[in-house]
Protein backbone atom coordinates (compact mmCIF):
# COMPACT_ATOMS: atom_id res chain seq x y z
CA UNK A 1 0.00 0.00 0.00
CA UNK A 2 1.15 3.38 -0.61
CA UNK A 3 -1.48 5.16 1.16
CA UNK A 4 -3.67 4.41 4.05
CA UNK A 5 -6.37 2.56 3.77
CA UNK A 6 -9.63 3.55 5.72
CA UNK A 7 -12.76 0.63 5.77
CA UNK A 8 -15.64 2.90 7.48
CA UNK A 9 -18.81 1.27 8.77
CA UNK A 10 -21.94 2.73 10.06
CA UNK A 11 -22.69 6.48 9.63
CA UNK A 12 -21.88 9.97 7.97
CA UNK A 13 -20.18 11.07 11.13
CA UNK A 14 -17.75 8.22 10.86
CA UNK A 15 -17.43 8.65 6.77
CA UNK A 16 -16.30 12.38 8.04
CA UNK A 17 -13.92 11.18 10.81
CA UNK A 18 -12.86 8.64 8.39
CA UNK A 19 -11.17 12.35 6.04
CA UNK A 20 -10.08 13.22 9.27
CA UNK A 21 -8.31 10.33 9.99
CA UNK A 22 -6.86 9.84 6.12
CA UNK A 23 -5.16 13.18 6.83
CA UNK A 24 -3.44 12.63 10.00
CA UNK A 25 -2.54 9.14 9.42
CA UNK A 26 -0.86 10.55 5.95
CA UNK A 27 0.84 13.08 7.72
CA UNK A 28 1.79 10.49 9.97
CA UNK A 29 3.41 8.86 7.26
CA UNK A 30 1.51 5.72 8.21
CA UNK A 31 1.32 4.38 4.38
CA UNK A 32 1.16 0.85 5.66
CA UNK A 33 -1.44 1.14 7.58
CA UNK A 34 -5.39 0.15 7.89
CA UNK A 35 -7.64 1.91 9.76
CA UNK A 36 -10.76 0.39 10.67
CA UNK A 37 -13.49 2.91 12.03
CA UNK A 38 -16.47 0.44 14.01
CA UNK A 39 -19.64 0.98 13.82
CA UNK A 40 -21.62 -0.49 17.45
CA UNK A 41 -25.48 0.40 16.55
CA UNK A 42 -26.39 -3.10 16.29
CA UNK A 43 -24.80 -6.68 16.53
CA UNK A 44 -24.12 -7.22 13.15
CA UNK A 45 -22.28 -4.17 12.62
CA UNK A 46 -19.83 -4.91 15.37
CA UNK A 47 -19.70 -8.46 13.62
CA UNK A 48 -19.05 -7.12 10.27
CA UNK A 49 -16.48 -4.70 11.92
CA UNK A 50 -14.50 -8.28 13.14
CA UNK A 51 -14.73 -10.10 10.16
CA UNK A 52 -13.33 -7.41 7.93
CA UNK A 53 -10.64 -6.86 10.72
CA UNK A 54 -10.04 -11.16 10.01
CA UNK A 55 -9.99 -10.22 6.28
CA UNK A 56 -7.79 -7.08 6.34
CA UNK A 57 -4.88 -9.01 8.19
CA UNK A 58 -5.04 -12.27 5.96
CA UNK A 59 -4.88 -10.24 3.09
CA UNK A 60 -2.37 -7.39 4.22
CA UNK A 61 -0.03 -8.96 6.64
CA UNK A 62 2.46 -6.65 7.03
CA UNK A 63 0.41 -3.74 7.35
CA UNK A 64 -0.36 -1.87 10.46
CA UNK A 65 -4.25 -2.40 11.46
CA UNK A 66 -5.91 0.39 13.73
CA UNK A 67 -8.95 0.00 15.13
CA UNK A 68 -11.44 2.74 15.90
CA UNK A 69 -14.73 3.72 16.35
CA UNK A 70 -18.01 3.17 18.80
CA UNK A 71 -17.34 -0.77 18.89
CA UNK A 72 -13.50 -0.05 19.96
CA UNK A 73 -14.89 2.64 22.10
CA UNK A 74 -17.74 0.45 23.83
CA UNK A 75 -15.12 -2.87 23.96
CA UNK A 76 -11.40 -1.88 23.77
CA UNK A 77 -10.15 -5.02 25.33
CA UNK A 78 -12.23 -7.33 22.77
CA UNK A 79 -10.65 -5.37 19.96
CA UNK A 80 -7.09 -5.90 21.25
CA UNK A 81 -7.52 -9.30 22.30
CA UNK A 82 -7.59 -9.74 18.46
CA UNK A 83 -4.41 -10.76 17.12
CA UNK A 84 -4.88 -9.19 14.02
CA UNK A 85 -4.89 -5.80 15.64
CA UNK A 86 -2.11 -3.55 16.18
CA UNK A 87 -3.40 -0.88 17.86
CA UNK A 88 -6.91 0.37 19.13
CA UNK A 89 -8.08 4.48 20.00
CA UNK A 90 -11.05 5.49 21.06
CA UNK A 91 -13.77 7.97 19.34
CA UNK A 92 -11.95 11.27 20.78
CA UNK A 93 -8.38 9.90 20.21
CA UNK A 94 -8.91 9.11 16.30
CA UNK A 95 -9.24 13.01 16.04
CA UNK A 96 -5.94 13.71 17.17
CA UNK A 97 -3.28 13.78 14.73
CA UNK A 98 -0.89 12.75 18.07
CA UNK A 99 -2.38 9.56 17.66
CA UNK A 100 -1.40 8.50 14.52
CA UNK A 101 2.32 8.96 15.82
CA UNK A 102 3.98 5.34 16.04
CA UNK A 103 6.77 6.07 18.46
CA UNK A 104 6.29 4.99 21.72
CA UNK A 105 2.09 4.78 21.13
CA UNK A 106 0.22 2.83 23.49
CA UNK A 107 -1.19 -0.43 22.02
CA UNK A 108 -5.04 0.50 23.36
CA UNK A 109 -5.53 4.20 23.94
CA UNK A 110 -9.33 5.43 24.53
CA UNK A 111 -10.33 7.31 27.62
CA UNK A 112 -13.73 7.91 29.03
CA UNK A 113 -15.71 9.48 26.36
CA UNK A 114 -18.60 10.82 28.74
CA UNK A 115 -15.32 12.99 30.37
CA UNK A 116 -15.94 14.83 26.96
CA UNK A 117 -16.83 18.27 26.96
CA UNK A 118 -16.10 19.72 23.72
CA UNK A 119 -15.63 18.67 20.20
CA UNK A 120 -12.37 20.20 18.39
CA UNK A 121 -13.21 21.30 14.99
CA UNK A 122 -11.36 19.69 11.94
CA UNK A 123 -10.24 20.91 8.88
CA UNK A 124 -10.17 18.73 6.03
CA UNK A 125 -10.33 19.85 2.29
CA UNK A 126 -12.43 17.12 0.57
CA UNK A 127 -13.53 13.58 0.50
CA UNK A 128 -11.85 11.05 -1.40
CA UNK A 129 -13.72 9.50 -4.40
CA UNK A 130 -16.59 11.82 -3.44
CA UNK A 131 -18.33 15.47 -4.65
CA UNK A 132 -20.20 15.41 -1.38
CA UNK A 133 -18.55 16.07 1.70
CA UNK A 134 -20.09 15.15 5.32
CA UNK A 135 -19.38 17.99 7.86
CA UNK A 136 -19.72 17.08 11.93
CA UNK A 137 -21.54 20.24 13.70
CA UNK A 138 -22.50 18.17 16.87
CA UNK A 139 -21.08 15.38 18.67
CA UNK A 140 -22.70 12.71 21.28
CA UNK A 141 -26.47 12.70 22.45
CA UNK A 142 -28.02 13.19 26.28
CA UNK A 143 -30.88 11.25 25.26
CA UNK A 144 -31.11 7.33 26.54
CA UNK A 145 -33.22 5.65 24.44
CA UNK A 146 -33.76 1.89 26.13
CA UNK A 147 -32.19 0.20 22.71
CA UNK A 148 -29.61 2.44 21.94
CA UNK A 149 -25.44 2.05 22.78
CA UNK A 150 -23.96 4.79 20.90
CA UNK A 151 -24.21 7.78 23.64
CA UNK A 152 -21.73 4.94 25.50
CA UNK A 153 -19.45 5.22 22.05
CA UNK A 154 -19.81 8.61 21.35
CA UNK A 155 -20.32 10.53 25.03
CA UNK A 156 -23.24 13.80 25.29
CA UNK A 157 -23.90 16.23 23.41
CA UNK A 158 -21.76 18.63 22.28
CA UNK A 159 -21.96 21.58 19.24
CA UNK A 160 -18.91 22.74 16.80
CA UNK A 161 -19.05 26.61 16.64
CA UNK A 162 -20.90 28.21 13.66
CA UNK A 163 -17.93 29.85 13.10
CA UNK A 164 -15.86 26.39 12.77
CA UNK A 165 -19.02 25.33 10.58
CA UNK A 166 -18.32 28.23 8.15
CA UNK A 167 -15.01 27.88 7.92
CA UNK A 168 -15.33 23.46 7.48
CA UNK A 169 -17.81 24.69 4.88
CA UNK A 170 -15.86 27.75 2.97
CA UNK A 171 -12.62 25.29 2.88
CA UNK A 172 -14.52 22.50 1.53
CA UNK A 173 -16.58 25.11 -1.19
CA UNK A 174 -13.12 26.45 -2.40
CA UNK A 175 -11.56 22.67 -2.90
CA UNK A 176 -14.93 22.25 -5.37
CA UNK A 177 -17.15 21.01 -3.10
CA UNK A 178 -20.69 21.22 -4.45
CA UNK A 179 -22.99 19.17 -1.91
CA UNK A 180 -22.29 19.49 2.12
CA UNK A 181 -24.45 17.18 4.30
CA UNK A 182 -24.80 18.60 8.01
CA UNK A 183 -23.84 15.60 10.04
CA UNK A 184 -23.63 14.23 14.05
CA UNK A 185 -25.08 11.89 16.26
CA UNK A 186 -27.77 13.86 17.61
CA UNK A 187 -28.41 16.79 14.81
CA UNK A 188 -31.15 18.39 15.84
CA UNK A 189 -30.01 18.94 19.37
CA UNK A 190 -27.13 21.21 17.64
CA UNK A 191 -26.77 24.86 19.89
CA UNK A 192 -27.59 23.43 23.65
CA UNK A 193 -24.60 23.53 24.82
CA UNK A 194 -23.10 27.38 23.15
CA UNK A 195 -23.63 30.59 24.46
CA UNK A 196 -27.01 31.54 23.44
CA UNK A 197 -28.37 28.35 23.02
CA UNK A 198 -28.88 28.67 18.93
CA UNK A 199 -30.93 26.19 17.09
CA UNK A 200 -29.90 24.12 14.01
CA UNK A 201 -32.07 26.10 11.98
CA UNK A 202 -30.34 29.23 13.40
CA UNK A 203 -26.56 27.85 12.52
CA UNK A 204 -28.36 26.87 9.07
CA UNK A 205 -29.78 30.11 8.01
CA UNK A 206 -26.15 31.99 9.33
CA UNK A 207 -24.50 28.86 7.03
CA UNK A 208 -26.17 29.91 3.96
CA UNK A 209 -25.98 33.54 4.58
CA UNK A 210 -22.04 33.86 5.04
CA UNK A 211 -21.50 30.35 2.52
CA UNK A 212 -23.15 32.03 -0.64
CA UNK A 213 -20.64 29.37 -2.85
CA UNK A 214 -22.31 26.78 -1.18
CA UNK A 215 -24.90 25.11 -4.12
CA UNK A 216 -26.66 22.24 -1.86
CA UNK A 217 -26.94 21.81 1.80
CA UNK A 218 -28.68 18.31 3.30
CA UNK A 219 -29.12 17.09 6.87
CA UNK A 220 -28.54 14.22 8.37
CA UNK A 221 -30.34 12.01 10.12
CA UNK A 222 -32.96 14.04 12.39
CA UNK A 223 -34.82 13.75 15.87
CA UNK A 224 -38.74 14.48 14.79
CA UNK A 225 -39.57 16.22 18.24
CA UNK A 226 -36.72 18.39 17.55
CA UNK A 227 -37.61 20.50 14.31
CA UNK A 228 -37.39 24.00 15.33
CA UNK A 229 -39.58 27.21 13.58
CA UNK A 230 -36.45 28.19 12.13
CA UNK A 231 -35.48 25.07 10.45
CA UNK A 232 -39.27 24.57 9.12
CA UNK A 233 -39.03 28.17 7.41
CA UNK A 234 -36.15 26.81 5.76
CA UNK A 235 -37.72 23.72 4.78
CA UNK A 236 -40.15 26.30 2.75
CA UNK A 237 -38.18 28.91 1.68
CA UNK A 238 -34.85 27.47 1.20
CA UNK A 239 -34.37 26.25 -2.59
CA UNK A 240 -30.36 25.25 -1.41
CA UNK A 241 -31.73 23.33 1.34
CA UNK A 242 -32.48 19.85 0.08
CA UNK A 243 -36.15 18.71 0.04
CA UNK A 244 -34.93 15.03 1.42
CA UNK A 245 -34.94 14.49 5.32
CA UNK A 246 -34.16 11.77 7.08
CA UNK A 247 -36.27 11.37 10.19
CA UNK A 248 -35.25 9.64 13.22
CA UNK A 249 -38.57 7.31 14.01
CA UNK A 250 -37.81 3.62 15.15
CA UNK A 251 -41.26 3.04 15.68
CA UNK A 252 -45.23 3.70 14.54
CA UNK A 253 -46.94 2.36 17.94
CA UNK A 254 -47.03 4.79 20.79
CA UNK A 255 -46.37 1.65 23.48
CA UNK A 256 -43.08 0.35 21.90
CA UNK A 257 -42.22 4.39 21.63
CA UNK A 258 -43.14 4.54 25.16
CA UNK A 259 -40.77 1.51 25.79
CA UNK A 260 -37.86 2.85 23.84
CA UNK A 261 -37.81 5.94 25.62
CA UNK A 262 -38.79 8.13 22.66
CA UNK A 263 -40.19 11.33 22.52
CA UNK A 264 -42.31 11.95 20.07
CA UNK A 265 -45.96 9.91 19.68
CA UNK A 266 -46.97 8.37 16.27
CA UNK A 267 -49.62 11.31 16.10
CA UNK A 268 -46.34 13.67 15.91
CA UNK A 269 -44.56 11.69 13.29
CA UNK A 270 -47.17 11.82 11.08
CA UNK A 271 -48.48 15.58 11.64
CA UNK A 272 -44.50 16.48 11.55
CA UNK A 273 -44.57 14.63 8.05
CA UNK A 274 -47.89 16.61 6.89
CA UNK A 275 -46.34 19.88 7.93
CA UNK A 276 -43.38 19.80 5.94
CA UNK A 277 -45.12 18.46 3.20
CA UNK A 278 -47.70 21.45 3.04
CA UNK A 279 -44.33 23.49 3.27
CA UNK A 280 -42.64 22.46 0.34
CA UNK A 281 -44.53 19.71 -1.47
CA UNK A 282 -41.81 17.76 -2.90
CA UNK A 283 -40.20 16.89 0.09
CA UNK A 284 -39.50 13.44 0.65
CA UNK A 285 -38.64 11.45 3.15
CA UNK A 286 -36.56 8.55 4.53
CA UNK A 287 -36.85 7.08 8.15
CA UNK A 288 -34.96 4.47 10.48
CA UNK A 289 -37.30 1.86 11.43
CA UNK A 290 -36.53 -1.33 14.17
CA UNK A 291 -39.01 -4.50 13.43
CA UNK A 292 -39.30 -6.55 16.15
CA UNK A 293 -38.61 -4.67 19.56
CA UNK A 294 -38.88 -6.59 22.52
CA UNK A 295 -42.97 -7.24 23.61
CA UNK A 296 -44.09 -5.70 19.96
CA UNK A 297 -47.14 -7.49 19.19
CA UNK A 298 -48.42 -8.28 16.28
CA UNK A 299 -50.57 -5.36 16.30
CA UNK A 300 -47.91 -3.25 17.65
CA UNK A 301 -45.40 -3.93 14.41
CA UNK A 302 -48.90 -3.39 12.30
CA UNK A 303 -49.06 0.03 13.53
CA UNK A 304 -45.46 0.79 12.31
CA UNK A 305 -45.56 -1.11 8.63
CA UNK A 306 -48.78 1.81 8.01
CA UNK A 307 -46.24 4.23 9.25
CA UNK A 308 -44.94 4.06 5.97
CA UNK A 309 -47.70 4.98 3.94
CA UNK A 310 -48.73 7.48 7.31
CA UNK A 311 -45.71 9.31 6.85
CA UNK A 312 -45.87 8.95 2.85
CA UNK A 313 -41.98 7.34 3.41
CA UNK A 314 -39.68 6.66 0.86
CA UNK A 315 -36.37 5.81 1.73
CA UNK A 316 -36.64 3.34 4.48
CA UNK A 317 -33.54 2.09 6.32
CA UNK A 318 -34.77 -0.92 8.52
CA UNK A 319 -33.04 -3.08 11.52
CA UNK A 320 -34.31 -6.04 12.99
CA UNK A 321 -34.13 -5.29 16.90
CA UNK A 322 -30.27 -6.21 18.25
CA UNK A 323 -30.04 -6.02 22.20
CA UNK A 324 -26.81 -4.82 23.09
CA UNK A 325 -24.92 -5.25 26.43
CA UNK A 326 -25.77 -2.35 28.61
CA UNK A 327 -28.96 -0.86 27.49
CA UNK A 328 -32.42 -1.19 29.55
CA UNK A 329 -34.14 -2.91 26.33
CA UNK A 330 -31.46 -6.09 26.57
CA UNK A 331 -33.73 -6.58 29.70
CA UNK A 332 -36.95 -6.87 28.39
CA UNK A 333 -39.11 -10.06 27.19
CA UNK A 334 -37.27 -10.81 23.46
CA UNK A 335 -38.79 -11.75 20.54
CA UNK A 336 -37.39 -14.62 18.53
CA UNK A 337 -34.79 -13.72 16.09
CA UNK A 338 -36.74 -15.25 13.71
CA UNK A 339 -39.60 -13.06 14.37
CA UNK A 340 -37.44 -9.99 14.44
CA UNK A 341 -36.06 -11.07 10.48
CA UNK A 342 -39.59 -11.79 9.32
CA UNK A 343 -40.91 -8.19 10.15
CA UNK A 344 -38.25 -6.45 9.17
CA UNK A 345 -38.49 -8.26 5.70
CA UNK A 346 -42.23 -7.49 5.56
CA UNK A 347 -40.97 -3.56 6.53
CA UNK A 348 -38.53 -3.72 3.90
CA UNK A 349 -40.73 -4.96 1.12
CA UNK A 350 -43.25 -1.83 2.02
CA UNK A 351 -40.29 0.45 1.59
CA UNK A 352 -39.60 -0.76 -1.60
CA UNK A 353 -42.70 -0.77 -2.82
CA UNK A 354 -43.05 3.27 -1.84
CA UNK A 355 -39.76 3.71 -3.57
CA UNK A 356 -40.51 2.06 -6.93
CA UNK A 357 -43.99 4.57 -6.27
CA UNK A 358 -42.14 7.36 -5.97
CA UNK A 359 -39.11 6.32 -8.93
CA UNK A 360 -42.00 6.61 -11.42
CA UNK A 361 -43.97 9.05 -10.31
CA UNK A 362 -40.35 11.17 -11.50
CA UNK A 363 -40.69 10.08 -14.72
CA UNK A 364 -41.13 13.13 -17.27
CA UNK A 365 -40.45 15.75 -14.49
CA UNK A 366 -37.19 17.62 -14.48
CA UNK A 367 -34.74 17.42 -11.80
CA UNK A 368 -31.45 19.29 -10.63
CA UNK A 369 -28.57 16.21 -10.71
CA UNK A 370 -25.06 16.60 -8.65
CA UNK A 371 -23.18 14.59 -10.97
CA UNK A 372 -21.08 12.09 -8.45
CA UNK A 373 -18.94 9.28 -10.90
CA UNK A 374 -18.71 7.58 -13.69
CA UNK A 375 -20.09 4.26 -13.87
CA UNK A 376 -17.89 1.05 -15.42
CA UNK A 377 -20.14 1.21 -18.52
CA UNK A 378 -19.25 4.43 -18.71
CA UNK A 379 -22.49 6.33 -17.34
CA UNK A 380 -22.84 9.00 -15.08
CA UNK A 381 -24.33 8.58 -12.23
CA UNK A 382 -26.02 11.18 -10.19
CA UNK A 383 -28.12 12.54 -7.17
CA UNK A 384 -31.67 14.46 -7.34
CA UNK A 385 -32.33 17.31 -5.15
CA UNK A 386 -34.57 14.45 -3.76
CA UNK A 387 -31.67 12.09 -3.48
CA UNK A 388 -33.18 9.80 -6.30
CA UNK A 389 -30.51 8.35 -8.33
CA UNK A 390 -30.11 9.25 -12.12
CA UNK A 391 -28.14 8.16 -14.76
CA UNK A 392 -26.94 9.90 -18.02
CA UNK A 393 -24.81 9.22 -20.55
CA UNK A 394 -22.92 11.74 -20.42
CA UNK A 395 -21.97 14.54 -18.04
CA UNK A 396 -19.14 15.97 -16.16
CA UNK A 397 -18.10 14.68 -12.51
CA UNK A 398 -18.78 17.81 -10.09
CA UNK A 399 -21.51 19.81 -12.38
CA UNK A 400 -24.71 20.27 -10.89
CA UNK A 401 -27.14 20.11 -14.08
CA UNK A 402 -30.64 19.71 -14.72
CA UNK A 403 -32.07 16.95 -16.82
CA UNK A 404 -35.31 15.52 -17.64
CA UNK A 405 -35.72 11.81 -16.54
CA UNK A 406 -37.07 10.38 -19.34
CA UNK A 407 -36.91 6.43 -17.69
CA UNK A 408 -36.42 4.12 -15.14
CA UNK A 409 -33.61 1.16 -14.84
CA UNK A 410 -34.59 -0.67 -11.86
CA UNK A 411 -33.87 1.53 -8.84
CA UNK A 412 -31.78 4.32 -11.01
CA UNK A 413 -33.77 7.03 -12.97
CA UNK A 414 -32.25 7.41 -16.69
CA UNK A 415 -32.22 11.47 -17.72
CA UNK A 416 -30.89 13.77 -20.69
CA UNK A 417 -29.41 17.01 -19.45
CA UNK A 418 -31.37 19.86 -20.45
CA UNK A 419 -29.24 22.49 -22.75
CA UNK A 420 -28.19 25.21 -20.31
CA UNK A 421 -25.93 24.02 -17.51
CA UNK A 422 -26.85 25.04 -14.08
CA UNK A 423 -23.50 24.85 -12.54
CA UNK A 424 -20.10 24.24 -13.63
CA UNK A 425 -17.68 22.09 -12.00
CA UNK A 426 -15.49 24.38 -9.63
Amino acid sequence: MTSPRILTFGCRLNAYESEVMRGHAEAAGLTDAIIVNTCAVTGEAERQARQAIRKARRENPEARIIVTGCAAQIDPAGFAAMTEVDRVIGNEEKLKAESFLEEDAPRVAVNDIMAVTETAPQLIDGFAERTRAFVQVQQGCDHRCTFCIIPYGRGNSRSVPLGEVVRQVRNLVDQGTAEVVLTGVDVTSYGGDLPGTPKLGQMVRRLLAQVPGLKRLRLSSIDAIELDPDLKRLVAEEPRLMPHLHLSLQAGDDMILKRMKRRHSRAEAVALCEELRALRPDVVFGADLIAGFPTETEEMFANTLKLVEDCGLTYLHVFPYSARKGTPAAKMPQLPMAVRKERAARLRAAGEAALDRFLESQIGRTAAVLIEKQEADGRFLGRSETFAPLLLDSAEIGAVIEVTITGREGDNLLAVPLQQKLSPAA
